[in-house]
């Protein structure tokens, strides 16, 4: 059995189509058929359902990749690991990161950090706390910039810095002219509120109920940008954390005077898993910054 052969079943596997797999893998289609008839006869099970021209996994075929999976992602772990070793200085990191970060904080922290190490990349990705955290189990990133939402071995979460919260109303709104609030003056309001599960709508609602209030929610959004854009609209208010770098000419941010409104910024990778000299490079960079 040839290592290339776990290559062409995970392929086929993902795309459960001979021509569009035989394309990916730069192979004829009639070599990777006969590939895969061998690779089912070692095995010594059918890997796939046949009928016609369509293909597909059966359940053992479902079993066996996960493990082929596992295999795969820990063989590319050990290659990159040598790979990183030759020339530490190089290299690629990972790092998902939330939303509200991304005009600010991680433009800084990027800039810094490659004035000290510019032959190291970046891939970047955003998102909400709860899907960088499964992202950063599944190994899609090495490291995360993250609320502390429901950290679970082997998840590992640092705190860097508290970020303030403030309370984001129209520029034609009654309160605009504001220079503090309470959560109490805002209790009757429409509220313009971030989807269920995102770790800023859990620290708010944790917020109201320790303040007794029940927000009346009249819209939901999926970034802070567009939660700010309902605002300006005029569709409700809302509570953000500083949004510099976003267009603030329609909205107006109060400081909340009581009760203290913040939320935790942290930084997370999984316990016991490789990191390349770069990413371990970055994250003390990080760790040290704040």
């Amino acid at each position: 059995m040839e290592w290339q052969q776990f290559e062409y079943f995970q392929t086929l596997a993902r795309m459960q189509h001979v021509t569009h797999a035989a394309e990916a893998l730069s192979i004829s289609q009639p070599a990777l058929s006969r590939s895969i008839t061998r690779f089912e006869d070692e095995i010594g099970v059918p890997l796939f359902e046949r009928q016609g021209r369509s293909i597909r996994l059966n359940k053992y075929g479902h079993i066996f990749l996960k493990r082929v999976d596992n295999m795969m992602k820990e063989f590319y772990e050990g290659k990159r690991e040598l790979q990183d070793l030759l020339d530490p200085e190089q290299g690629e990191v990972s790092i998902g990161f939330l939303h509200t970060l991304s005009t600010s904080h991680i433009p800084d922290l990027l800039s810094s950090f490659r004035k000290c190490y510019p032959k190291i990349n970046f891939r970047l990705g955003q998102g909400p706390s709860h899907h960088l955290i499964d992202q950063l189990q599944s190994g899609e990133f090495d490291l995360g910039l993250i609320a502390p939402m429901e950290i679970k071995s082997p998840i590992v979460w640092k705190q860097l810095w508290n970020e303030e919260l403030f309370v984001i109303v129209p520029k034609d709104h009654k309160y605009a002219n504001l220079k503090k609030i309470t959560l109490e003056k805002i209790a009757d309001e429409p509220f313009v509120h971030l989807k269920k599960g995102f770790s800023l709508r859990i620290t708010i609602e944790q917020l109201f109920k320790a303040a007794g209030i029940t927000a009346r929610i009249t819209f939901e959004g999926e970034e802070a940008d567009t939660v700010a854009g309902l605002v300006a609209a005029g569709l409700g208010i809302s509570i953000l954390p500083n949004l510099k770098g976003t267009d603030q000419s329609k909205i107006t941010q109060i400081p909340i005077q009581s009760p203290q409104c913040h939320r935790a910024i942290g930084i997370a990778w999984v316990e016991g898993r490789y990191l390349s000299p770069a990413a371990q490079k970055f994250k003390q960079f990080v760790l040290d910054h704040f």
